[in-house]
């Protein structure tokens, strides 16, 4: 008897921890815990730690709370003029509401994740519709992504999850016409480069013509100034010479100055040597005459 009620008592603790143990619900930091009871949500923990449940009436399903990461399949777009690109991306998306999420989608990443390349997909489209290759093209940046996650907007709520973000990996267009594309892009850009210089070449020269003009003018001006100069300065050099010599003792100085000017102008060249006749002026000078 004694060892009966000692197997009893055993199984009986071992149904009891058994028990106890699967009443007890453990939440991670980076997780939400569904409790459901016949089926129905009755309740979900989201901070991390120890809960419980009602063993055997209440089951458990276990919800990432952290961000997660779907790579979207390249898939073709077409832009405003009817250009085809080739999109390839990924998304940053988490669950927001996991009572939405477990009703809407059954709790499932993969229905979300299906639900989530639809609709990004359907987002890009319209975005890049209403957009030329050439913006594209030369705008692969920050501004894209926004406007497709601005697009989405509030449309991802319904299902209790959020777009946190959209990257593109390569938006780029396809191998068959994509060297054709860039070489007129790069002719439009070389044509565009060429008016600008062109435009600039005309300013530059417009300029210089000013310029030109101008200083032509203030030289104009100067010479004109410096003629008067010199002329006033002649006449005044004139005036005191006259001055100088207009008493008759001093005319004979002057002549004999002006006679030793000109003899000296006339000595030039290598020859020194001057015969002047008896009677010429000069010579009149050096005899005292």
């Amino acid at each position: 008897m004694k060892t009966i009620r000692k197997i009893i008592i055993a199984v009986l603790a071992f149904l009891l921890i058994s028990v106890g143990a699967s009443s007890i619900v453990v939440t991670k930091e980076n997780e939400y815990s569904l409790i459901r009871q016949f089926g129905k949500i009755d309740h979900i923990v989201s901070d991390a730690g120890v809960s419980f449940r009602i063993p055997f009436i209440q089951t458990v399903d276990k919800l990432p709370k952290q961000i997660l990461l779907y790579d979207l399949s390249p898939s073709d777009v077409i832009t405003s003029d009817k250009k085809t690109m080739i999109c390839d991306s990924y998304i940053l998306w988490h669950i927001t509401n996991p009572h939405k999420f477990a009703q809407t989608l059954n709790g499932s990443i993969t229905n979300a994740e299906a639900r989530l390349n639809t609709i990004v997909y359907n987002s890009t489209k319209n975005v890049i519709s209403s957009t030329t290759q050439n913006d594209v093209i030369s705008g692969r940046n920050g501004a894209l992504s926004a406007s497709i996650v601005s697009n989405i907007g509030n449309t991802l709520d319904q299902y209790g999850i959020e777009l946190l973000a959209f990257e593109t990996k390569q938006l780029d267009l396809p191998s068959d016409n994509k060297d054709a594309v860039y070489e007129r892009m790069i002719s439009e850009r070389d044509n565009i480069a060429a008016t600008y210089t062109a435009e600039g070449n005309s300013e530059a020269q417009i300029i210089r013509n000013k310029t030109d003009k101008e200083v032509a003018v203030l030289l104009s001006e100067a010479n004109k100034d410096a003629e008067i100069l010199v002329a006033e300065g002649e006449a005044e050099y004139m005036r005191i010479l006259s001055d100088a010599y207009n008493d008759e003792s001093k005319q004979d100085f002057y002549s004999f100055v002006r006679s030793l000017d000109a003899l000296k102008i006339s000595m030039n060249g290598q020859n020194k040597t001057i015969i002047l006749s008896p009677d010429s002026p000069i010579a009149q000078i050096f005899y005292g005459k």
